[in-house]
């Protein structure tokens, strides 16, 4: 027995929107052999478009019984049933997340006629129950109201069955198939042929449009559990996929590295992290005509080979500042006086730099070079070496000066031995502060094991 059911919301989004109007026809198979339809009171305002959409206006729910007056007609006739929907999920956890506020565990199996239609039906444009109907020549008494595509569903649903000779309903079914919570517009076909192995994946929707970029240690694993996930972003960005293509990187780390790089450059409508890249400040040194050595900051893309990177002035200031004072260099040579005739700190007395001619340059020179050595592995050259993606490949991440410079492959009978080498393999990427995060987080993951 299968309860074919349609709703209609108020479309505040997942967990807001609340049931307007709620239609459950009883089918055999063959037949209708009962029917429920009624309006709801969602207790929370009906936006205009909505209204428009459906017809259901505030003052035709004000006197309509609320969703815990009609659950336990809804629990009783739908139970010992198989859910039936067009577009399944959506009805369902609508559904299932009212009886959730009650208290109560809604469970029923499930069937979506769009993904039904798209195997049983190949070939139409659009899977909308209205482009169906018009294919099929299913009339619907009232399109956007409950009962009307309810009905219309039925119909559907009883000539997918009549056509269904490759048993698709009941794989469909099966407790091992994954057609009930797979996305209505994606293929089966394109998840089973998903790798196992660490890389980046790409939702897309029907216009090929990238929505979602995500990376994974186990692509397949991680792309499913998007369809199990009940939360907002996820069930809106599931119903949107329509194929999922994916890119191995051999190993997490560069899979991290190039799912930022792609999030900052495609800037998908659902991932909201890491999708900001603000512009990036570069800290150099420079000898004027004096020989004095100065410490200065400009943006990073107008610095040739800067010395540290950071993600605005005042960070790099405030890093200026606390070099000055541990060194005692002068924050005129470091540019943190800018546009004045004398020092300030000579003024006040507590200058040891060399506006007073009383140390020689080189001397301070060299505390500026003691100054620049300090900043360690920030300042250092490493290449970050990871599994490839064959057995015969190397993955690496290169960073030259503090300064990530991008990632990329080479056959392991290839020998590198200084950084600037890996230069030639490297695909150029962009660093900013995610990057920074991601690198630093595994430089101190591997110095801790």
């Amino acid at each position: 027995m299968y309860s074919v059911i349609d709703i209609e919301t108020t479309g505040n989004g997942y967990r807001a929107q609340k049931i307007t109007e709620i239609s459950i026809f009883i089918f055999d198979g063959k037949k209708i052999v009962d029917e429920y339809t009624t309006l709801v009171n969602p207790e929370q305002t009906i936006p205009p478009f909505i209204t428009n959409l459906t017809g259901i206006t505030d003052a035709m729910v004000r006197s309509a019984p609320k969703f815990y007056e009609i659950a336990k007609k809804v629990e009783e006739l739908t139970r010992d049933t198989i859910f039936v929907a067009h577009n399944v999920n959506f009805d369902y956890n609508i559904i299932k997340d009212e009886f959730k506020s009650l208290g109560f565990d809604f469970q029923r199996k499930k069937l979506c006629t769009v993904r039904l239609s798209r195997k049983i039906i190949p070939g139409l444009k659009s899977y909308s129950l209205g482009n169906i109907c018009n294919a099929e020549n299913i009339h619907i008494a009232e399109r956007h109201r409950a009962k009307g595509d309810a009905e219309a569903t039925v119909e559907l649903f009883r000539r997918l069955i009549e056509r269904d000779d490759q048993f698709i309903i009941q794989g469909f079914l099966n407790r091992r198939s994954r057609q009930a919570t797979l996305p209505p517009l994606l293929d089966k076909k394109v998840v089973d042929e998903l790798p196992e192995n660490p890389g980046v994946y790409y939702f897309k929707n029907l216009q090929k449009e990238v929505i979602y970029v995500g990376k994974a240690n186990n692509i397949k694993q991680r792309v499913i559990s998007h369809f199990y996930d009940k939360k907002k972003k996820e069930i809106s960005m599931c119903l949107e996929t329509a194929d999922i293509t994916c890119e191995e990187t051999g190993s997490e780390l560069l899979a991290l590295l190039k799912e930022s790089a792609e999030i900052k450059k495609i800037y998908p409508k659902f991932n909201r992290a890491q999708r900001r890249a603000n512009e990036a400040i570069g800290l150099f040194s420079y000898e004027d005509q004096r020989g004095i050595l100065h410490l200065a900051y400009n943006r990073l893309k107008l610095v040739p080979n800067a010395i540290m990177k950071f993600y605005n002035i005042s960070e790099c200031r405030n890093f200026l500042e606390k070099i000055c004072e541990e060194f005692e260099l002068c924050p005129k040579y470091c540019h943190l006086q800018t546009n004045v005739n004398a020092c300030f700190h000579y003024q006040i007395k507590k200058c040891n730099g060399i506006c007073t001619e009383k140390e020689a340059i080189n001397l301070y020179n060299e505390r500026v070079k003691k100054a620049i050595d300090s900043l360690g592995l920030q300042a250092k050259d490493l290449v970050l070496k990871e599994q490839g993606r064959t057995e015969n490949e190397v993955g690496f991440a290169l960073i030259l000066n503090g300064i990530y410079r991008g990632f990329g492959y080479i056959e392991k009978s290839v020998e590198l031995k200084a950084p600037n080498d890996y230069l030639f393999y490297v695909i150029p990427q962009k660093d900013n502060r995610d990057i920074q995060r991601i690198l630093r987080y595994y430089i101190n993951k591997k110095e801790a094991s």
